[in-house]
């Protein structure tokens, strides 16, 4: 199993406070959130590598972060998607279909977003996934506000974890169960991802491939306990650096 971090944002929400310094190098709790998901790694024996796709922008920075990680179990490898600026990017499922077109992946991939925090291990989750191959499997998490929810992709699922309905920012969110940006594609489904960018033209938002996906095959969810945060403002980003520090 490979691991792939989408990290080739540009944080336009948390200007001025990263103008020049990528999301997942903002520091929470004494180091960059980037290296809590690192942590995450560490006990998983399967991981023959981890991906770091950045930005032309980034990509020097991330190089410099990597160099400080040598020492770490897996090999860690820095990708440049070759946009520049927030006009270009390749967008969350474009990142993906790169990485996937770039290294010709044949083993399963676990995407997770580099802007993503939380506490929970992931043996569980990784366990859930791989009983589940060759379908897909993504984490949940119950942000506990309706209200909150409107800014994610609400998730309903069934007594056996299969996900029945999956809408994308809703105006009224059906529960506060929400998809997190982390996703277990055996290596089975990889060529999905490919074929949804040619019938729907629209390579921003995961959370579009996922409902797209729904409708094509099953799709499991697994919900996450502990804290979780998507640092995608800097009211977030505070909270996060809050709840962490305790």
């Amino acid at each position: 199993m490979k691991v792939l971090i989408l990290a080739a944002g540009y944080g336009t929400r948390l200007y001025p406070v990263i103008k020049n310094t990528p999301k997942p190098l903002l520091d929470v709790s004494g180091k960059p959130i980037i290296d809590h998901l690192l942590d995450k790694f560490n006990g998983v024996e399967s991981l023959t590598e981890i991906l770091v796709v950045s930005n032309s922008k980034f990509e020097q920075t991330f190089e410099e972060w990597a160099a400080q990680h040598r020492d770490f179990k897996s090999r860690l490898r820095v990708l440049d998607d070759g946009s520049s600026s927030p006009d270009d990017r390749l967008g969350s499922i474009g990142d993906i279909n790169f990485v996937l077109e770039a290294e010709s992946l044949q083993e399963d991939l676990l995407v997770v977003g580099g802007d993503n925090l939380f506490d929970c291990p992931l043996d569980d989750f990784l366990q859930f996934a791989q009983k589940r191959a060759p379908e897909v499997s993504i984490g949940l998490f119950d942000i506990g506000e309706k209200e909150s929810a409107k800014e994610f992709g609400v998730v309903s699922v069934d007594q056996a974890h299969k996900v029945t309905s999956f809408e994308e920012k809703p105006a009224h969110p059906k529960s506060s169960l929400i998809a997190m940006c982390l996703y277990y594609f055996p290596e089975e489904s990889l060529g999905l991802v490919a074929q949804y960018l040619r019938e729907c033209q629209k390579a921003d938002k995961a959370g579009d491939y996922i409902r797209w996906l729904c409708q094509k095959q099953n799709v499991h969810g697994y919900q996450f306990q502990g804290k979780w945060f998507d640092i995608g403002s800097i009211e977030s980003y505070r909270e996060a650096q809050k709840a962490f520090s305790k």
